[in-house]
């Protein structure tokens, strides 16, 4: 009997110990895992940064404009009647009073010749009546009514020169024309366009700044248009500026005149305008992919040397800062950083505070080609 009592006795026993030793061996583990954990140093991140220093800030206005030639029409018809000729195809230059257009002119002829007729004929009672006045055989009357038949008769005649005028559709200017908008035989009203004509070697700007913009702008100064499609870039400056706000859009109109002799713009061609304002030396500007943003603001990521164990590492601290204007791809920082500092430009994602990081600037991203930002050799 105690035997039986004996052996259920041993087997708790030995069911506890077993027990009691794997749940010791896990908090045993678990604590030497911490230990390893807590005490192991993360390898260094390697990065690439972007020294702080003064550079000299060219600012601009940035606006979006519209393209349009400085000479461009669409051409129309300017008196009714049958399309008898067709000078012109699409995409032809045509020079300054060439004949693009003839209209049905048979009826005007008739009329001038018959026209003409009658002025010869009141020219020659004219010539009459005033050898007669002249002799004294002639009533005064009688040479003024000529006087004024004759007037009559060449005011006609001149009246169906400017109506066959009207008929002949002439290039008022050198340019590109393009494509005919009517056909041989086609019956053209009055105002029916036949073609657009443009010459584009050089180009107006139009586009519009605010009320508070414009008061940095004046007639003569520096603009640049760069196209969205294609990465054209000109030159030029602006040669007109409108003397009211627009009620509507509370918005200025502004026109620069940009050359274009290859024809590399397009009339209605939408640009990316940029106003050249003065330079400023000493301005603390960074790449715009260095920043960070969230809710607590505007921040970077700064190397800074830490002493540790006697040996010095270099570890990133996040630095809040205040972003002023912009251009290109740099942006200008007004407080937070100061000459000097080293910047993390490359491998931010890979960050958190206080981590070691290891420095190469054989990463660095290329800086902005189109940056109207240089370095103050005076610092």
């Amino acid at each position: 009997m105690f035997r039986r009592l004996l052996s259920p006795t041993i087997a708790i026993i030995l069911l506890i110990v077993v027990a009691g030793g794997i749940i010791g061996f896990n908090l045993f583990r678990e604590k030497m895992i911490g230990q390893f954990f807590a005490t192991m140093q993360a390898p260094p991140v390697v990065v690439s940064v972007t020294e702080v220093r003064p550079v000299t800030w060219t600012p601009g206005i940035e606006a979006i404009g519209t393209a349009n030639a400085a000479e461009g029409t669409d051409l129309a018809v300017e008196a009714a009647g049958i399309v008898r000729e067709i000078n012109f195809t699409a995409n032809a230059e045509v020079k300054q009073g060439d004949l693009l257009v003839q209209i049905d002119d048979r009826q005007e002829r008739a009329d001038l010749a018959a026209a003409q007729a009658s002025l010869e004929l009141a020219q020659t009672s004219l010539e009459r009546a005033q050898k007669l006045s002249d002799r004294g055989v002639s009533a005064v009357s009688t040479l003024d009514s000529a006087i004024a038949d004759a007037t009559t008769a060449h005011s006609s005649v001149e009246k169906l020169k400017a109506v066959l005028e009207t008929k002949r559709l002439l290039a008022p200017f050198d340019g590109t024309i393009g494509i005919p908008q009517v056909d041989l035989g086609e019956y053209a009203t009055v105002g029916t366009t036949y073609a657009t004509l443009q010459n584009a070697s050089k180009m107006h700007v139009d586009f519009t700044l605010s009320e508070q913009q414009v008061r940095n702008v004046s007639v003569g100064q520096d603009v640049q248009v760069t196209s969205e499609i294609g990465g054209i870039t000109r030159e030029g400056k602006i040669v007109g500026i409108e003397p009211k706000i627009d009620a509507n859009s509370r918005l200025v109109g502004v026109r620069a005149m940009i050359p274009n002799e290859d024809r590399a713009l397009t009339p209605g061609q939408f640009l990316q305008v940029r106003v050249i304002l003065p330079t400023e030396d000493g301005v603390i500007a960074l790449p715009q992919t260095v920043i960070t943003s969230s809710l607590y603001g505007d921040s970077v990521y700064a190397v800074r040397d830490e002493q540790s164990d006697g040996e010095t590492r270099q570890i990133v601290k996040q630095v809040f800062v205040k972003l002023g204007r912009r251009s290109g791809d740099m942006v200008e920082i007004t407080d937070g950083v100061t000459a000097g500092d080293k910047i993390v430009n490359a491998g931010q994602n890979r960050l958190n505070l206080g981590a070691t990081v290891t420095i190469d600037n054989s990463i660095t991203l290329p800086a902005d080609p189109g940056s109207d930002i240089a370095p103050d050799a005076s610092k």
